[in-house]
């Protein structure tokens, strides 16, 4: 674990995790106070049982072997009964509130990630896996709220379970009441032991651990079509395996080589207090005055040391569950943290469609280099300009800061000579048509796939989508034609068809900029041919007006009559200019087009050519 992610746990204990997690539940937290005072009630008037068994065995013994004498022994036999079905009712209103506060706070608190993160920038979904997030807004949650209902009444009945034991330990009799006491120091000791230091250090890298199984397993899973297809093992998906064995590892470790001497010592002697209630009573009993009293003593402390081990396993789980959700709420308030598109106060409407680039920096969260360093460049309304350069360059960096997937940290980005971040986000997203290198179709039909640009769009408006995206052949092989399950449980289609289908998106919506991110990168070259076309369609405005269109390629042929290349190089703008221009000037543009041409003559040979 890295020292920023230590100090980060270590500021979660400090401010209290319990008041941090109690302020989602609003104002039902009021109904968790409640609910642990009723379960410390509940657990000091199960008490009175024990005392009522002490109060039998004191009479029985004072009127032995006359039994009949004890004439109060059924009464007490009745308010035992009574003191113990009170002390499970109680008990049980105490869950009761605190299940209604734990719902509320957990219902809040996924609520509230979910929110966060529908408002928070699309790029942070791009340095933050699926699995990891689906862990933190569901699996935090839920053991958030196990916390609320139950671990944190029982530790309320606990602590007055175990001020209510230190008390009768020395009502009766002091001597045997320290004999029992000793067993509890021992058991509180091997738990410190454990749960602290060290243990609360192996909690949070358990919970770390946790949410790397989730995250890689996602990624597996999405990646087994590639394992059957490659006859390969898990031993290939090196992440997940690794997060397997890291997790196994720590857990073992940890029970093996950290718990197992103390948790064998606390568990054999809170079960065993009378190795010292027996010789302690031995070594007093000769000097009792009054030895039917001191037999009763014996008998309730006997008799009540079974309390011990419940009192005990209660405090070590409950030093389990506060750990557990320090770490879970540390967990939720770092989404709650993620940066979000924040609408300004008085936004202001772009005055055309243009994008300019004015001295643009932009570092990503933890890198030690900025992805764009001083980046100036324009598109002119109507224009074509592709962003090329080897990778790494800063290529997709640029074009998502023009829908502010992120925002820059020096400079400025401008849609129609406004700042973007001047802009309201949804005018802004309406504005502007992406088409992405890895798209992933809705479950749904393909007609509701290209309708959820324009939800509102008519069937006849999407068919036309469809059909200027070059999307007829797809439509005609299908059984249902435009209302073909697609996804999961239904059609599948091939990575060049699918490229067609969000083109077909992007035209429905009909938005005056384009970008376009790597969009031929998975396609064959008969799907390449069609998106071509299709790429000339979408330039194009239903009034036949040119879009505003932003494009990165690998494949330099794609960009050769864009009006406009800008090369970027290790995040800075190298060269600009026409391809001509560019091949003029002889710079990386030109060395970039050469390797590409000879990529592209390059083929196989059998043996007998090569002779």
């Amino acid at each position: 674990m890295s020292d920023s992610q230590a100090t980060k746990a270590s500021d979660a204990r400090g401010k209290g995790a319990v008041s941090r997690l109690l302020a989602f539940a609003g104002p039902r937290k009021t109904l968790t106070y409640l609910g642990c005072a009723l379960s410390a009630v509940s657990m000091l008037v199960s008490f009175g049982p024990y005392v009522c068994i002490w109060l039998v065995a004191r009479d029985l013994i004072a009127v032995a072997p006359d039994w009949g004498a004890a004439t109060g022994i059924a009464a007490y036999g009745w308010w035992a009964f009574g003191l113990a079905a009170a002390s499970i009712l109680i008990y049980f209103a105490g869950l009761m509130c605190t299940h209604l506060a734990a719902f509320r706070c957990a219902s809040i608190m996924r609520k509230r990630t979910t929110d966060h993160l529908m408002h928070a920038s699309l790029g942070y979904f791009d340095t933050h896996a699926s699995g990891a997030l689906r862990r933190v807004v569901d699996g935090c949650a839920a053991e958030t709220e196990g916390l609320l209902a139950h671990k944190l009444p029982d530790t309320a009945g606990s602590i007055a379970m175990i001020v209510g034991m230190l008390v009768l330990f020395f009502v009766f009799d002091w001597r045997l009441g320290l004999a029992c006491l000793v067993a509890v120091i021992i058991s509180l000791g091997c738990m410190f032991y454990m749960m602290g230091g060290r243990g609360m250090d192996f909690m949070t890298r358990y919970m770390e651990s946790l949410v790397k199984m989730n995250k890689t397993g996602t990624e597996y899973v999405r990646g087994i079509p590639v394992v059957k297809v490659f006859q390969q093992t898990v031993y290939s998906f090196r992440a997940f395996h690794d997060a397997i064995e890291e997790f196994t590892r720590l857990a073992q470790d940890y029970a093996v080589k950290w718990c197992q001497t103390p948790q064998s010592l606390s568990l054999t002697i809170i079960n065993g207090v009378a190795i010292f209630l027996v010789p302690a009573a031995i070594l007093v009993a000769p000097g009792e005055g009054d030895f039917a009293r001191f037999l009763a003593n014996f008998a309730f402390y006997a008799i009540f040391s079974a309390v011990i081990p419940t009192a005990m396993t209660r405090v070590m789980f409950m030093s389990e569950a506060f750990q557990s959700a320090a770490d879970a709420v540390s967990r939720v308030e770092e989404v709650l943290a993620a940066p979000v598109i924040s609408a300004p106060a008085t936004p202001r409407a772009p005055a055309g469609n243009a994008i300019r680039f004015e001295d643009v920096t932009f570092t990503y969260e933890g890198a030690d280099a900025p992805a764009l360093d001083h980046v100036s460049f324009e598109v002119p309304a109507g224009a074509t300009v592709a962003l090329v350069g080897p990778s790494g360059g800063g290529k997709t960096t640029a074009a998502s800061l023009v829908p502010r997937f992120w925002d820059v940290d020096a400079g400025r980005v401008t849609l129609g000579g406004v700042d973007v971040r001047a802009m309201d986000p949804h005018d802004l997203m309406d504005r502007v048509a992406f088409v992405f290198q890895a798209n992933r179709p809705f479950r749904q039909t393909i007609l509701e796939n290209v309708r959820a640009a324009r939800p509102e769009a008519t069937r006849e408006e999407a068919l036309a989508a469809l059909e200027a995206a070059q999307c007829a052949d797809i439509l005609e092989k299908l059984p249902q034609g435009a209302d073909t399950l697609v996804g999961t449980g239904g059609t599948h289609l091939s990575g060049g068809e699918v490229q067609r289908l969000m083109i077909a998106r992007a035209i429905l919506k009909d938005a005056p900029v384009v970008v376009l991110d790597e969009a031929t990168a998975f396609a064959d070259p008969e799907n390449e041919v069609k998106i071509q076309a299709a790429f000339k369609r979408l330039a194009r405005g239903r009034d036949g007006e040119p879009r505003t269109v932003l494009m990165i390629a690998h494949r330099l042929s794609t960009v050769r009559n864009a009006d406009k290349i800008v090369v970027l190089d290790s995040g800075r703008v190298v060269e600009q200019g026409t391809h001509d221009e560019l091949l003029a000037a002889g710079g990386l543009y030109a060395r970039m087009w050469a390797d590409y041409e000879k990529s592209v003559s390059w083929r196989i040979t059998s043996a007998q050519e090569v002779e």
